[in-house]
């Protein structure tokens, strides 16, 4: 019998444990950042686990982080939601900070949707306003992936080309606008946090080309795609960045920011799960439909039908 790796022999431990609690299979997982904890409120919960109750599992420590996995439906769409997510500020290792978004994928999910709070960069932006991501900067924080490979989800170097999928974006997008909820898309930079940047790194920041910075997701999207789990990302840009306007930053103002834009990023998000699963079955019956035998549609034309034209001299004319 071939050995496990250790990462996976981890991971495959917590996933039995919630098994031993419950056989619920989800469809899509949601990691629910800052101003969207109130969601929770708008699904059909049938079971909460709390990480502490999970052994080996991090626990969530920021404030307005509760920390637990949610089991439930949207419509009669089965989710998990990550009721707060672990930061790698907080102390733990990125095999950690990541960890739970593995867990959502092995235990069914197939797209996972990544939120967040961050603050903008680009100067057309303002506190309220949704970002789609586009693409991400990972490179002030270090790779999820760094260490022992863990063959069994994924290989030694993935391709980071399209880590945020297309369509699912563009959904979102579409989504947002038939909400008339304002929103961009643009590109995320995750720094390690927990304080926030200065004026002149934001300056820096700019000039590789993000338009908002946070301290989480770009980790969890690079774990999520090494698995080759189909993600999405969402910004909600609570402040503007250091050094855009003379404000000074506190997470008391991107609470405050998060809470006031939370109605209608859950009806976004509502309405984005719902889409993600038509979407889903649509490319299912596509699927189908390609690997069905095609009837042959060409009218029988007496005297040509048994001709096998590979076997044929072919004629050039001139």
């Amino acid at each position: 019998m071939e050995e496990v790796t250790q990462g996976y022999a981890i991971l495959n431990d917590i996933v039995e444990q919630i098994r031993k609690i419950t056989n619920f299979v989800p469809k899509v997982g949601v990691v629910l950042g800052s101003g969207l904890g109130k969601f929770t409120e708008d699904i059909r919960v049938i079971g909460k686990i709390p990480y502490s109750k999970l052994n080996g599992f991090p626990v969530s420590t920021v404030p307005g982080h509760n920390g637990q996995f949610i089991f439930g439906y949207v419509n009669k769409i089965p989710v998990v939601l990550m009721d707060g997510r672990v930061h790698y500020y907080e102390g733990y290792d990125m095999f950690s900070v990541v960890m739970p978004e593995r867990i959502m994928a092995l235990l069914g999910a197939k797209v996972v949707i990544l939120t967040n709070a961050a603050g903008g960069i680009k100067s057309s932006y303002y506190p309220g306003l949704l970002m789609a991501i586009t693409d991400h900067i990972s490179s002030f924080v270090p790779s999820p992936l760094i260490g022992q490979n863990i063959e069994e989800i994924g290989t030694r170097f993935p391709d980071m080309t399209n880590i945020y999928d297309e369509e699912l974006k563009n959904l979102v997008i579409r989504k947002a606008h038939e909400l008339q909820v304002p929103i961009r898309e643009g590109v995320y930079l995750q720094t390690s946090g927990p304080n926030y940047e200065t004026p002149t790194e934001i300056k820096m920041f700019k000039t590789l080309g993000a338009d908002a910075v946070g301290m989480s997701t770009a980790v969890e999207a690079i774990a999520l795609r090494h698995m080759g789990v189909r993600c999405c990302g969402i910004s909600l840009i609570t402040n503007m960045a250091a050094g855009i306007n003379k404000a000074e930053l506190n997470h008391d103002e991107v609470k405050r920011e998060a809470d006031a834009a939370s109605s209608r990023f859950r009806k976004v998000l509502w309405e984005v799960i719902i889409g993600i699963v038509e979407m889903m079955k649509e490319e299912e019956k596509a699927l189908k439909e390609a690997s069905q035998p095609k009837k042959d549609t060409k009218k029988k034309n007496e005297g040509y039908d048994d001709l096998n034209f590979d076997d044929m001299e072919i004629i050039k004319f001139k």
